[in-house]
């Protein structure tokens, strides 16, 4: 993950995006802030977003419809999503939560030291693994410098929490790939 990755923090309310910056700034690393959703897209999509703090309920595009056009998009689909909110658990907006591969549904107000510890453990997660699918990949090229053959593009590394779908290579459909598989 470059160096310039940073965490994504995305709420409609300028006091709640400020607690939330003052939360995470021990930690030390880069934190960007988005007020909507389509700006958070954005953001999500111009790259350099390595774990997005997403609040649920915003006007216009809300934080489950921005979980669920990244969740649709390969270079996106395995950021990892911390959801807030502040209209209590509800049973309904968990399950599709964690049904979308979201790794967290957090309760606001926030305790700091509990989303420290969360943010820490998935933005480094998400760094290793990002850095293990490179390690693969340039594994593989070598190996097909030393066959004299060219590497076949695999799909990378499965994405660590196994609710989220893999996704099948672009025009790839399901007879050609139990084909591969046997």
């Amino acid at each position: 993950m470059p160096s310039d990755t940073r965490i994504l923090i995305v709420d409609d309310h300028e006091d709640t995006l400020y607690a939330l910056e003052s939360a995470l700034a021990p930690l030390g690393y880069q934190l960007g802030r988005a007020t909507s959703g389509d700006e958070a897209l954005k953001q999500v999509l111009r790259g350099q977003v390595g774990l997005l703090l997403l609040d649920v309920r915003m006007p216009g595009v809300s934080g489950l419809e921005v979980v669920r056009y990244m969740r649709r998009v390969e270079q996106t689909q395995h950021i990892p999503v911390i959801l807030l909110t502040g209209f209590g658990a509800d049973h309904e907006l968990t399950t599709t939560a964690y049904a979308l591969g979201v790794a967290d549904l957090v309760l606001k107000p926030v305790d700091p030291w509990a989303l420290r510890t969360k943010v820490r453990y998935l933005y480094d997660a998400h760094r290793r693994h990002l850095a293990l699918e490179r390690e693969v990949h340039h594994l593989r090229a070598l190996v097909g410098e030393h066959t004299g053959t060219a590497a076949h593009p695999r799909p990378g590394l499965p994405h660590p929490d196994a609710r989220v779908p893999t996704q099948r290579p672009m025009g790839a459909h399901a007879g050609e790939l139990e084909k591969d598989r046997t």
